[in-house]
């Protein structure tokens, strides 16, 4: 591939090269305004920030004008047609506008970069900048210790505070950073190696783009780095009059985080923009909203954030009726035991295995290999075994014989195992044994789902009455729901038994189960394993299992940025994702040369047979590292394998610090100390990241900072990372990687190649292999694995896509809704949509009877028209004259309202003892009752009008929120079922998003009725129930989490759970039981929906028959 890839750049040119040759100009144009902004005092390169918000906004000026004046007469337009055509043209103009302001951005670039340099050179090169204060300037001097006033003037210090540590301004922007600033701006990806300033970049397109006033977003991937950048380069942006503040510091939903995002640069974490954004769309009132619309966002370490987050969708839940009842704790002794004899049963296998090789039966032996396999891969003494001289190939060769024409003889091998576990997919299937086993002491059928179409078949053929019959089939499908629950908590259980390890996956931490990052080693807080896996593994550690919930509002972090205009990011690894931010974020990556070369010496990976040695020849080679001078990063994949690294080292008396999930705390401390003389410093793979690993003069003499990465992790880009620590700014350095065939990797991934080097070249325990095509072998296997996420990632994104349409469309009536100008147009649409449905579902049935009754049910009217006039005119007639009558009747109705109403209101405004703000007035539709908070003197001023918006109002957030809640959990429901269509060789994706909408169109007309009825006949308020409304913020026991998604085919295990505890009867249905179909052989197939049959090759009819519409047809 590398061959390739010089060949195209010898044609085509070097990507890189051409970026950055293109951004050159820009650069030279910057720098032609240096001379003349240093000859500027402090307070003419001051004003220059109020120059180029005069320039964006003179250039928008008619747009802004002509948006002004259509939204004024908007609210003067009782047509709702006129406002519709408005709103549309005021959307438009919006965009116009924004257009606008991008082409002055990219005019006025070279010179507000230059000001933002010059303004960084001041601060380094002044202990104290004096300038005339201004009204910002004498607001910020009571908060921010580094500016004082004296009389008229104000005096900026370059030493401040930033998250506890006190620091003195010595950057100034290298010409390698305004490239990245450029990029930046672009809306492109920078990479940027570690050590080249990425924070210093990102204040050149911050300061650019806030001088639009539309706010711009800074992401980084924890609450310390946005902490610490926001108060770190704050300064650089308050001297020009700009509010910086980063939301990590309030309380969401608070006044604080409100002002938050109401500043010019707004700093946080990925998790609490998303959370804040999901929060807006479940406010009651336009006050409690803290996001404004998503202008520009900078996201740091944009390939973690972006990347490895992406498939952790982000949900806010609530209680559920009965959450904390489950059977974990009653099916846990039935697993261990099961899991203990499985153990018993694996050892047995491999004794034999080995027993049976070393007689030289590899027949018999490779069978046995096989079954210990598939019992526990990850049995110490297998792998162990595995890394000797041709036992993996041994392996590979007889699970290939048996995986042949579809795992056709696999069931011999697993016919004697209790339950199968599929590393490579992390899944686990119980077999017949271990359904046998389970069901010994209660029913056989215990756990065991009833076949529904057999069953209700077998009622049907009972002739029974109908009650009888109906009584019979619900109790089947009770049947159904109790023991699929059961078989999930029992599947989750397994799954936690024997393939999440404490300490590697997960750790326990206050007596809570807390997931660790498997990128950054870091402790995931508020995040939780999908669909009952995490209770399942609270279960097996015995802590507090937590109570289900229910989804009140989610989305993916994918989705949430592709919300903002423009969106950039930064990170130092982002070229191995390239193809994969391009396909869903449409971000282009650049790569930012260094601002001096790189020096450090990256060495070819060491190879070894086995862990042992591995971490022997580590701690040896860690131990005359330090003992020369050198301070040395040992990176690991996880708690465990730092834990015993950590032992190791003390029985060799080196000592050293460790950094890890559980020492998390201590982050910055550890990576401040990791650049000193001899200091030895273990921490899980990009530990530290965000934060740089600085050199004193003493260590570079003695070689810089040695990276030894003790695993090769499944991506490239956090090796990378990990070797990123070492050769900042070009400092010396080195990495190092040590391998074992015994990896996970390698183990699943890669070892296939690299162990037969190893056999032919009869290497015996404790040698090594180090050769350039080791390292490119163990780099492809990277590849397959990094493939694979992506198609994780890509599919989660897919399935959320559907859901991300809805939300739109449910959130914007939300956000029309609370601020009410655009919910008269929405109502009417709502009126004129049920007018439709009511008319097409008896039109089609000809039932004027049902067709009056429904009118009478919904709009509270009598028909328009006669019968004869109802059978005579067409749907789109009678439609327009139902719309008309209904639209008469809502406005005479709310005119009405309004004015019996206003003497109430009147009464209580006059009153003299009056101190009301807002008041409460109930309405009731005669089943439900709603309690409208409206403000008393728009509701005096407006003649009662206003009491009817705020009625209207209400009503639609109450019906619409409750809907979707109850949608979200049928939506849930159907991603779980819809697998089960890949036993009829259909997509399950298609299916998901055919149903989804048919679920939608459901829940929208519902919506829509429901709100139509209740405006239609919601009564007026009684004089004597009207109250005062005492503000009190509501206290919702809402849970915000991050649903993780462990493994790569989630969605195909519950598939296979629901598949593998079918009775051997209904199974067989789905294996082949005729003769295999070779690709030329000639087949006749059916179509599905007309009857036609053709005949053709079977490799012709595959695809056919793949897609659902033909069935093959035996003869």
């Amino acid at each position: 591939m590398s061959i390739i890839n010089s060949i195209l750049k010898a044609f085509v040119g070097d990507k890189s090269q051409k970026d950055i040759k293109s951004i050159q100009p820009l650069i030279a144009k910057t720098k032609t305004f240096e001379n003349a902004l240093s000859a500027l005092s402090h307070d003419e390169l001051r004003s220059k920030t109020t120059e180029f918000k005069s320039k964006i906004k003179a250039a928008r000026a008619d747009k802004d004008q002509a948006i002004a004046s259509k939204k004024a007469e908007a609210e003067n337009t009782s047509d709702i047609d006129a406002r519709e055509d408005l709103y549309n043209a005021i959307d438009a103009l919006e965009k116009e506008a924004y257009e606008i302001s991008e082409k002055v951005l990219m005019e006025i670039l070279p010179e507000a970069f230059a000001v933002v340099k010059e303004t960084a050179k001041r601060f380094k090169e002044n202990t104290t900048i004096t300038v005339t204060a201004t009204e910002k300037d004498r607001e910020l001097s009571a908060t921010k210790s580094y500016i004082t006033l004296v009389g008229d003037q104000a005096n900026w210090a370059n030493t401040w505070n930033a998250a506890g540590k006190e620091i003195t301004w010595d950057m100034i922007h290298y010409d390698v950073q305004l490239i990245g600033g450029v990029v930046l701006h672009q809306g492109k990806i920078s990479e940027m190696q570690t050590g080249e300033g990425k924070t210093l970049v990102a204040t050149l397109p911050l300061y650019l783009n806030a001088l639009t006033g539309n706010g711009v977003h800074l992401v980084t991937v924890n609450d310390y780095l946005a902490k610490r950048d926001s108060s770190w380069k704050a300064p650089l942006f308050e001297f020009h009059g700009m509010t910086v503040d980063c939301i990590d510091n309030h309380q969401p939903n608070s006044d604080a985080r409100r002002k938050a995002y109401e500043a010019d640069i707004t700093y946080g974490t990925n998790n609490e923009f998303g959370f804040d954004y999901l929060r807006d769309n479940m406010a009651n009132s336009p006050e409690e909203l803290v996001q404004r619309k998503h202008n520009y966002a900078i996201v740091d370490e944009v390939d973690s954030v972006l990347i490895d987050d992406a498939r952790t969708p982000l949900i806010i839940s609530g209680p559920v009726p009965d959450g904390d009842r489950h059977e974990f704790n009653e099916l846990k002794p039935k697993i261990e035991n099961l899991v203990n004899l499985q153990r018993q049963l694996a050892n047995g296998f491999l004794a034999e295995a080995k027993k049976l090789i070393k007689e030289g039966n590899t027949k018999d032996g490779g069978f046995q290999l096989l079954r210990a396999y598939r019992s526990l891969p990850k049995n110490k003494a297998l792998i162990k075994f595995l890394s000797e001289e041709g036992i993996k190939q041994l392996l590979q060769k007889t699970e290939n014989q048996y995986m042949q024409d579809n795992n056709r003889e696999m069931h011999k091998v697993d016919e004697a195992l209790y339950f199968v576990i599929e590393e490579k997919n992390n899944q686990v299937e119980l077999t017949d044994n271990g359904i046998k086993f389970l069901s010994q002491d209660t029913d056989e059928l215990f756990f065991v789902l009833p076949d529904i179409g057999t069953e209700i078949a077998n009622i049907e053929k009972q002739k029974l009455d109908k009650d009888e019959e109906a009584e019979a089939k619900e109790k089947l499908f009770q049947d159904f729901g109790v023991k699929s629950e059961r078989i999930h908590t029992l599947t989750q259980l397994l799954k936690a038994y024997s393939l999440f390890e404490k300490d590697v996956e997960y750790v326990i931490m206050d007596n809570k189960i807390m997931i660790v990052d498997e990128q950054t080693g870091r402790i995931m807080d508020g995040r939780r394993y999908s669909d009952g896996l995490h209770q399942a593994i609270e279960a097996k550690e015995n802590v507090k299992i937590e109570a289900a919930t229910q989804t009140f509002a989610t989305i993916t972090l994918q989705n949430y940025f592709r919300m903002y205009s423009k969106l950039a990011g930064m990170t130092g690894t982002a070229t191995t994702e390239a193809g994969e931010f391009w396909e869903i974020y449409k971000l282009d990556v650049v790569e930012i040369p260094t601002n001096r070369g790189i020096s450090r010496q990256d060495k070819e990976d060491l190879i070894y047979r086995s862990v042992r040695e591995k971490f022997n020849a580590v701690i040896e080679d860690v131990t005359q590292l330090s003992a020369a001078g050198r301070p040395v990063l040992i990176g690991t994949t996880s708690v465990e394998i730092s834990e015993l690294l950590s032992r190791m080292l003390k029985m060799r008396g080196v000592n050293h610090n460790v950094l890890n999930a559980k020492m998390h705390k201590q982050e910055a401390q550890i990576v401040e100390e990791a650049g000193k003389p001899g200091v030895v410093t273990i921490a899980t793979n990009m530990a530290g990241r965000g934060t740089d690993i600085k050199l004193t003069p003493e260590v570079k003499a003695a070689g810089g900072l040695a990276i030894v990465g003790t695993e090769r992790h499944d991506s490239r880009r956090v090796d990378r990372q990990l070797r990123g620590r070492a050769g900042r700014q070009g400092d010396p350095g080195s990495s190092q990687f040590y391998v074992s065939l015994e990896d996970n990797l390698m183990r699943l991934f890669g070892s296939d190649r690299v162990a037969k080097v190893m056999d032919r070249m009869g290497l015996k325990e404790g040698e090594v292999i180090q050769h350039s095509m080791m390292t490119k072998s163990i780099e492809r296997a990277q590849k397959k694995v990094e493939e694979n996420n992506f198609g994780t990632r890509k599919r989660l994104l897919e399935y959320d896509d559907v859901m991300n349409a809805q939300r739109e469309v449910v959130y914007k009536r939300r956000r029309h809704a609370l601020h009410g100008e655009r919910l008269k147009l929405d109502i009417a649409n709502m009126m004129y949509d049920t007018c439709e449905l009511i008319v097409s579902e008896n039109k089609s049935m000809n039932d004027f009877k049902n067709f009056e009754f429904e009118l009478i049910r919904y709009f509270a009217i009598t028909s328009p028209f006669s019968e004869t006039e109802f059978t005579k005119l067409s749907e789109m007639e009678l439609t327009g004259k139902i719309y008309k009558a209904v639209m008469d009747f809502y406005t005479e109705k709310t005119a009405r309202s309004a004015r019996e109403a206003f003497p109430i209101i009147q009464n209580v405004f006059e009153n003299e003892n009056n101190q009301f703000e807002r008041i409460i007035v109930p309405f009731s539709d005669g089943i439900k009752s709603l309690n409208v908070v409206t403000n008393l003197k728009k509701a005096y001023e407006t003649q009662g009008a206003q009491l009817v918006a705020d009625f209207e109002k209400n009503i639609t957030l109450a019906i619409v929120d409750e809907a979707w809640k109850k949608h979200l959990r049928k939506m849930d429901e159907l991603k779980q079922s819809v697998q089960l269509a890949v036993h009829e060789q259909k997509d399950p994706l298609l299916i998901y998003k055919l149903e989804a909408f048919k679920l939608f169109r459901k829940m929208l007309d519902g919506v829509n009725k429901e709100v139509i009825s209740f405006l239609f006949k919601g009564d007026l308020p009684q004089q004597n129930t009207i109250q005062e409304a005492k503000e009190v913020r509501k206290k919702e026991n809402y849970t915000t989490t991050k649903d993780e998604y462990p493994n790569t085919d989630e969605l195909s295990e519950q598939n296979n759970e629901a598949a593998q505890t079918q009775p051997r009867q209904v199974t067989e249905t789905i294996v082949r039981d005729t003769p295999k179909i070779n690709r030329n052989d000639t087949v006749t197939i059916k179509n599905v929906a007309n009857g036609t049959t053709e005949t053709m090759k079977f490799k012709k009819a595959e695809s056919l028959v793949a897609s659902g519409e033909w069935v093959l047809v035996t003869e």
